[in-house]
């Protein structure tokens, strides 16, 4: 089901953050996963690969509660995120899950700073702390110069670093990235990259990706392949 190299860190004993049960959604007639089962140990990286249509988009909605399963179920750090209201599965994305787009999904009348900080004044932690953990991340990602720019000021690049700070603002227990390199030229997917892995080993995210760039899903420690709608084991 996966690649053919083990994670040291689940053989250690390492606690699972995301367990995925006999998980299926179906549209009508259409079944667009159907009985996927795996489990992610926390701290690690794990890409989702397969062809356009295969059904990973869907598959990392249901695992970041952005979407319900028609069966099965979806644990995040022990708790059934499907037995929860809407409330609570917003609550949980936003204490606990942290995000990053293939289109960037920057508020345009937002600064860069002011943008990365959003995560933590939706939950009513905003002011200088804040601001000051912000503009410390997007230093990281090389946009120290880039504070007060604009969505519309910046470069595909420098919008996805932007998104990449604000993913990490709220130290996340798991990040989900959909097709993060997409929108990137190769060289500057690379360095979107590097500055992704780069983060997550400070913060020891748990890292859940999906993507068609193979650069990407070979960093990863773990590849799940999906085709039509269910795991298929590496050829």
């Amino acid at each position: 089901m996966v690649n053919q190299l083990s994670d040291p860190r689940k053989e250690a004993g390492a606690k699972t953050i995301l367990e995925v049960r006999h998980l299926t959604k179906t549209y009508g007639d259409l079944t667009v996963v159907k009985d996927i089962n795996f489990a992610v140990p926390s701290g690690s990286t794990c890409a989702i690969v397969g062809p356009s249509g295969s059904g990973k988009t869907t598959l990392l909605g249901l695992c970041a509660g952005l979407d319900q399963p028609s069966e099965g179920n979806v644990f995040l750090d022990g708790t059934d995120i499907g037995a929860l209201d809407e409330n609570g599965r917003a609550r949980e994305r936003a204490e606990n899950i942290g995000f990053v787009f293939q289109s960037f999904q920057l508020i345009p009348t937002l600064t860069a700073l002011e943008n990365v900080m959003v995560p933590m004044e939706l939950r009513g932690k905003g002011g200088a702390s804040t601001a000051t953990k912000a503009r410390e991340l997007l230093e990281r990602v090389g946009l120290g110069g880039r504070l007060a720019h604009y969505p519309s000021q910046l470069s595909g690049g420098e919008q996805q670093r932007t998104a990449l700070a604000r993913a990490f603002i709220n130290q996340p227990k798991i990040l989900f990235a959909d097709e993060p390199t997409g929108n990137l030229d190769t060289e500057t997917g690379r360095l979107v990259i590097d500055n992704l892995f780069a983060l997550n080993a400070s913060f020891g995210t748990t890292l859940v990706i999906v993507t068609h760039d193979s650069e990407l899903a070979g960093r990863t420690g773990r590849v799940i392949r999906l085709k039509a709608g269910v795991i298929v084991p590496d050829t």
